[in-house]
């Protein structure tokens, strides 16, 4: 019943959503076109919903062959291969937008497990793995919440001479996959209600620990994931 009454609401929000943001893309779309290399929008192969592939949809914000060039598929604050109005967009998550079109062709869903590249599903655990896409992967959800810092932490590290890949192996995925088997055993309407809300808030505020005051049955983030251990560490 779960399932139906999400799909149900997807579909009608999703709709919702692309009549309302259509006076925002249209603009986007022009300037896109007209500016960087005229690319609008950015088609990638991610794993979905009973792990079979789709096209995710995003407004461009780098150049192309960006996944093949300098850090690949690691983004960090200030990246050379950021676009100018690609920097706004990503800053202001607006790049994500398009995917309301997935959620309403059913290959996504507002709340979820962001969907990811093959390479990056292969690096999660095997019991990650097995639950990670039970469910539609989302636009946003807990992982999506907590990291929402993700490319700051990326980039602490790469100033302090460490090497990204081996801090997102050795941290960020473990944890992020300890977020989602939370997700997964703590499913439910008012969970996904409650991540919205605090995608919502997390536009004007950029404190991430409302997600730990409100879930207070999350992991705990370890030391080594704060941006604020890591700066003072600098």
């Amino acid at each position: 019943m779960y399932k139906f009454i999400k799909r149900s609401i997807d579909f009608i929000l999703s709709l919702l959503g692309i009549l309302i943001l259509i006076p925002l893309f249209i603009p986007i779309m022009v300037i896109l076109r007209f500016t960087a290399e005229g690319e609008v929008f950015y088609r990638q192969e991610r794993l979905g919903y009973k792990n079979q592939t789709f096209s995710i949809l995003k407004f461009a914000t780098m150049i192309k062959d960006s996944p093949n060039i300098g850090s690949k598929t690691i983004t960090v604050r200030n990246d050379p291969r950021i676009t100018s109005i690609g920097k706004w967009l990503r800053i202001s998550k607006i790049n994500e937008l398009p995917q309301v079109y997935n959620v309403l062709k059913g290959e996504m869903a507002l709340v979820g497990p962001r969907p990811m590249l093959i390479t990056s599903f292969k690096k999660y655990s095997k019991d990650v793995q097995e639950i990670l896409y039970k469910n539609r992967p989302g636009i946003t959800g807990i992982g999506s919440l907590v990291f929402r810092d993700e490319e700051m932490l990326v980039t602490a590290i790469k100033e302090k001479g460490l090497d990204p890949m081996e801090y997102y192996l050795n941290h960020i995925y473990p944890y992020k996959g300890v977020l989602e088997k939370w997700y997964f055993h703590n499913i439910s309407l008012y969970t996904d209600s409650v991540i919205l809300l605090l995608t919502f808030n997390s536009l004007f505020n950029k404190n991430s620990n409302l997600v730990y005051k409100i879930f207070k049955d999350l992991p705990a983030k370890p030391e080594i994931l704060k941006l604020s251990s890591l700066q003072s560490n600098s």
